[in-house]
């Protein structure tokens, strides 16, 4: 299955008052590269995080951001008694200065700061609650990667089957250009008035036509989209093996070019290189 490197996704989970959110954003990487933004109580879970993303993709740069949030209908409140009391000997201490003063009534006590906190978040819940939201955000990431990929796969398909009607016009048309470039040859012999004989004549024009014959450039052509089309419905990530049949592609089609003989041949090459550039621009994008 195709996989596109690109793409977004979220996960949200809530369970005995907490609720843990991961997203994730995906681009284009030649490796698998992780980034996160979590709270510090998280860090030392960060392995186990990393494990589990990379058992489900194996190139792209992934940035991770993990938020979580207590439930305040179901958190509890911690009193912290000794802050009270230090607070309360310090009003003591400040009475003796401003007797008239107004003393703080125990609703003002309790929303001085540090007086009142939530009660700290289980590690165990917490990470249990993060690699549920996690895998869920992985799951959507990866669905939503497929069907990018699908489309990928599609586009560079159908670029692959423009140039085998290119390579099959060119094939119709091999015979008759060879015709045209032995008459030529033999043309140019006659105007220079070579006086070697007919049997090494005709040696050297199968010399030349050799090299200028692209039956091996278009054969090659036509396996490396065989190799293109097995690797888009494979099951393994195929981005690179892509990119390298891109440069086989190319390379091919750049010795067809310079064996041309014919307008038409040399025009069909640039075909074939712009139909290959537009390949590989979808094909950077795929895992």
């Amino acid at each position: 299955m195709t996989q596109s490197m690109t793409g977004f996704a979220r996960g949200s989970v809530t369970t005995e008052g907490l609720t843990v959110t991961v997203e994730c954003r995906s681009v284009n990487n030649r490796y698998l590269d992780l980034h996160f933004r979590m709270p510090e109580t998280l860090r030392e879970y960060e392995p186990q995080m990393r494990a589990q993303i990379s058992q489900s993709f194996a190139r792209g740069k992934l940035e991770l951001s993990v938020q979580y949030q207590q439930n305040k209908t179901t958190s509890e409140a911690a009193l912290d008694t000794d802050h009270l009391n230090t607070l309360q000997a310090a009003l003591k201490q400040i009475s003796t200065f401003f007797p008239d003063a107004e003393a703080p009534n125990q609703l003002t006590l309790l929303q001085a700061p540090g007086v009142l906190s939530e009660r700290p978040i289980a590690v165990e819940i917490l990470i249990s609650a993060t690699t549920a939201a996690l895998k869920q955000c992985l799951e959507t990431l990866s669905q939503n990667r497929r069907e990018e990929g699908a489309k990928l796969a599609a586009m560079v398909s159908d670029r692959g089957e423009l140039i085998r009607a290119l390579l099959l016009s060119l094939r119709q048309q091999l015979p008759a250009l060879q015709q045209a470039h032995r008459e030529k040859l033999l043309a140019r012999m006659a105007s220079l008035e070579l006086t070697a004989d007919a049997k090494r004549l005709e040696e050297e024009i199968v010399y030349v036509l050799q090299r200028a014959d692209v039956e091996e450039e278009m054969d090659r052509l036509d396996a490396h989209l065989d190799a293109i089309n097995a690797a888009l419905i494979g099951t393994v990530p195929c981005g690179r093996k892509l990119d390298f049949l891109m440069q086989e592609l190319n390379r091919e089609a750049n010795t067809l070019a310079s064996k041309s003989t014919a307008l038409n041949t040399t025009n069909t090459a640039i075909e074939f290189k712009v139909l290959i550039e537009q390949m590989r621009e979808q094909i950077q994008n795929i895992e």
